[in-house]
């Protein structure tokens, strides 16, 4: 083959490859609705706002319960502390005050020592999740903050506790 058959056919097969792989043309599909279980004020930006603490569901969870004579912070509160974690790292004027409470029974000291020790459980997990230890305090009321007065397990069982209250915003 000479040079000029040699250059028509390579020329020939590039116009055939080339239309070949023509672009087709790809119609957008609907985007269907997505669940999210981010919070409204994140979606955004990403963030937490002072206005989620009325709003958003796991904000809105300010109680952490504990096992008789525990002062571990259960698995099932996790998501719990990362929530309230990322409220401290997102609005770092947040300030919040561990309350750490217990059922009647035991002595009144025993009972504000483990009180304090449930309160220091939840900043530890608070700070583990990136929370500031300057933006927390911890205090104790033993058994004297019931929520149920009644002497049976089921009321001791809402007793023994950390409220978590902000104080400022």
């Amino acid at each position: 083959m000479n040079k000029t058959v040699r250059i028509a056919l390579v020329a020939l097969l590039c116009v055939g490859a080339a239309a070949c792989s023509k672009k087709q043309e790809v119609k957008p599909q609907p985007q269907q609705p997505q669940e999210t279980t981010t919070a409204p004020a994140q979606q955004g930006t990403g963030k937490y706002t002072a206005a989620d603490l009325d709003t958003d569901a796991c904000l809105k969870q300010r109680v952490v319960y504990f096992d008789f004579d525990k002062d571990e912070v259960k698995p099932e509160f996790q998501q719990i502390m990362q929530c309230h974690a990322k409220f401290l790292q997102d609005v770092p004027t947040a300030r919040m005050r561990l309350e750490g409470n217990t059922d009647e029974r035991g002595t009144r000291e025993y009972n504000l020592g483990l009180g304090e020790r449930r309160a220091n459980a939840v900043s530890s997990a608070l700070q583990a999740n990136g929370g500031s230890s300057s933006q927390i305090s911890v205090i104790s009321y033993g058994k004297e903050k019931p929520v149920c007065r009644e002497h049976n397990e089921d009321c001791w069982s809402k007793n023994r506790r950390v409220d978590i209250v902000y104080t400022a915003t």
